[in-house]
């Protein structure tokens, strides 16, 4: 019984998190930043992967980053590899998927940062850049932390969009919850109980981390208060 797709899920979703966290930072503070309509209608767009379903998302995926489009011959000249049927396709679909709930974490968080604090700093002359990393991020760090383990909980679990754009391949690309549909076609009810045992652990980990974290928020609350 191979825990491949154990590992394969665990990097997947440690690098598609990794990768909506580098987004998801500056475009939150962004959002909460400036109101231009234009910015309202792309916060707004960054929810649209929640709304999808995961097949039609795959597909458009497919669509950006297949051999035929652009970015797909660009990586192909620069890696000599494709990005579909991949490893790296699927930290690509799995980000997408879970970036909405890290973003929607962070956003709010920071949107909660006293904007008379930020007023403050920005009267003693420092700049947005040193107001973002000085007192933006310091004051957000829970809703990061709240939002890196939805999305890393989410992306882990990713199916559809994942076996769309990098497919089912045993010992490359199967991942935990691919695994568990392959195990059921094949009639391997030992192996679907198996991983799908340890994709419910992980999911209750990260669900009592999440509980402890705002249980903390609410305690240190109380006692400012």
């Amino acid at each position: 019984m191979t825990l491949f797709p154990l590992y394969l899920s665990l990097k997947v979703a440690f690098f598609a998190t990794l990768l909506g966290l580098i987004a998801a930072v500056p475009l939150a503070w962004a959002f909460t930043q400036y109101h231009h309509p234009l910015i309202k209608w792309f916060n707004s767009l960054t929810t649209l992967p929640l709304i999808l379903p995961p097949t039609v998302l795959g597909y458009y995926l497919l669509v950006l980053v297949g051999r035929q489009s652009a970015i797909g011959q660009l990586y192909e000249q620069l890696t000599g590899k494709t990005l579909v049927f991949s490893w790296q396709g699927a930290v690509l679909a799995s980000s997408i998927v879970s970036f909405p709930l890290l973003i929607s974490a962070i956003r709010n968080a920071m949107s909660h940062v006293s904007p008379d604090l930020i007023a403050a700093a920005r009267l003693l002359g420092h700049s947005n850049w040193h107001v973002f990393w000085t007192i933006v991020l310091p004051l957000s760090w829970r809703g990061i932390i709240s939002g890196v383990a939805l999305a890393f909980a989410r992306a882990m679990g990713d199916f559809g969009a994942t076996l769309m754009v990098a497919g089912n391949i045993p010992g490359v690309t199967q991942t935990m919850s691919i695994a568990v549909y392959d195990a059921m076609m094949s009639g391997d009810i030992v192996q679907a109980n198996f991983l799908a045992l340890i994709m419910t652990a992980v999911a209750i980990i990260v669900l009592f981390l999440l509980y402890r974290l705002e249980q903390k928020v609410h305690h240190e609350h109380d006692r400012n208060v």
